[in-house]
């Protein structure tokens, strides 16, 4: 084992201060690497047995879950797959290089793996961290002209650092540690979108399946007729006019109403003619060209957006933003809605593609309307115009037959919008969170390991 190069990371823990430099190795030092592979996918009994059988396209970071595939024993016996113990780092090389994970129980894998069962004298779960740090090692030694692939025969003889068995456990335990919090969080997010979706189903009215005497004129033909839905029970807290849920003082008001988008909204887009070149966005400038790649969680991302000229951004008045616009795409990923706020003086316009929504806000609420469209009624609505195919784009004569469901207080409509935003406002602190705790991970790594270009 070579010696000539000794390294120290930039962050180390007190206790280990004095324990000297970590020392250069390679990964082949650190223990045995195993590809995988494939039964004979034509012969049934190689199958659908009790060993799990993983593919690159299921290793994510972490632990992993149950396998979409099983092999049984007969396949195992029969093929080039090896049984790897419980702990194994799983390593993709082909194609996507360094994706890593670790396995929860003796598994196998196809050939897309070179897996390492690392020695008794090395902690796994360091290793793992190791290989998501430097990961880029791996990918600079790939090769191949289809895609790229790292052989074992590259993958061992790839140089790397490390210290004593104990400073490894360390390390790992603190990143491990680090790794359970955003996990926590994460699902924390999780529930709370999963709470705002269910808040949604209650609080606006939903089709029910149940008690109705008519239906509204599109959602069976262009030639039905053109009646309000009602239910032979007008109260039914499932019914499309009424929603679950409602704030009491309103339980007394009247049924929601069905409201065309053109008779609370003026519905305006860039025009053919006007659409830019891809030389006409800008890195730098004053004036904003806001795109549909540019919407991060139903709000516009201004950190990501370019810039146009001034003749191209008062070419349209009418697709100028203003605070409480809706947009809406209608290209490509159809139906993606952003609700402008916090302009700040950023003089914007939009770039085709994009439907700009302004509501009246002397008879409607604009931030309920965006809530509305973020509800299963509108999706339905776009499945109703695909027929179940995808359509990639959304006409302006299709999108003004939208009908929109609304309560008649205005009131209300602004006690809904603000529960709604509320609970969006939480929901993106946590997101906020899980990046900076992410962010912090990223820099703790950086710290942890000794750059390996330095060598």
């Amino acid at each position: 084992m070579s010696k000539e190069k000794k390294m120290i990371p930039e962050l180390r823990f007190p206790e280990f201060i004095y324990c000297g430099e970590w020392y250069t190795k390679i990964l082949g030092d650190i223990g045995d690497f195993t590809s995988g592979g494939t039964p004979d996918t034509n012969i049934q009994e190689y199958w659908n047995g009790g060993i799990q059988w993983y593919t690159p396209t299921e290793v994510k970071e972490g632990i992993l879950g149950n396998s979409i595939r099983t092999i049984s024993e007969e396949g195992l016996k029969n093929s080039s797959a090896k049984l790897l113990p419980k702990g194994a780092l799983l390593i993709t090389t082909r194609a996507t290089i360094g994706d890593i994970a670790i396995s929860n129980f003796e598994c196998t894998t196809n050939q897309g793996f070179q897996s390492l069962v690392v020695k008794n004298s090395e902690v796994n779960t360091f290793w793992y961290y190791w290989i998501i740090q430097h990961k880029n090692e791996l990918i600079k030694k790939a090769s191949g002209s289809t895609f790229p692939e790292i052989g074992k025969n590259e993958i061992v003889k790839i140089k790397v650092a490390c210290p004593n068995k104990d400073e490894q456990q360390k390390i790992a335990s603190c990143l491990s540690s680090l790794d359970e919090v955003i996990a926590a969080h994460t699902q924390k997010l999780e529930l709370l979108k999963d709470h705002k979706k269910g808040l949604m189903q209650n609080l606006f009215p939903q089709l029910s399946e149940l008690g109705f005497t008519e239906l509204m004129d599109y959602r069976i033909s262009e030639n039905a007729s053109k009646k309000i839905l009602k239910s032979t029970n007008p109260k039914n807290p499932n019914s499309d006019n009424i929603p679950k849920y409602r704030f009491p003082e309103f339980l007394k008001d009247e049924v929601w109403v069905e409201i065309n988008i053109l008779d609370i909204a003026s519905l305006k887009a860039r025009i053919g003619w006007q659409n830019l070149r891809k030389e006409e966005h800008l890195v730098e400038g004053i004036y904003f060209l806001v795109t549909g790649t540019d919407f991060i969680n139903n709000k516009i991302d201004w950190e990501k957006v370019k810039y146009v000229s001034y003749e191209r951004y008062i070419q349209d008045e009418n697709i100028i933003l203003q605070n409480c616009d809706i947009l809406i795409t209608k290209d490509g990923s159809i139906g993606k809605v952003a609700y402008v706020e916090n302009l700040n003086n950023r003089k914007s316009t939009l770039n085709n593609g994009i439907f700009r929504l302004r509501v009246d806000i002397n008879k409607n609420n604009p931030e309920f309307i965006f809530h509305s469209f973020l509800s299963q009624r509108f999706t339905s609505f776009l499945d109703r115009l695909s027929g179940g195919s995808s359509i990639v784009h959304l006409y302006q004569k299709d999108f003004e037959k939208y009908k929109i469901i609304v309560p008649k207080s205005k009131k209300e409509q602004q006690k809904i919008a603000s529960c709604l935003s509320s609970l969006d406002a939480i929901i993106t602190t946590q997101a906020d969170k899980i990046e900076q705790l992410k962010l912090h991970k990223k820099g703790l790594m950086q710290g942890l390991f000794p750059q390996m270009s330095e060598q």
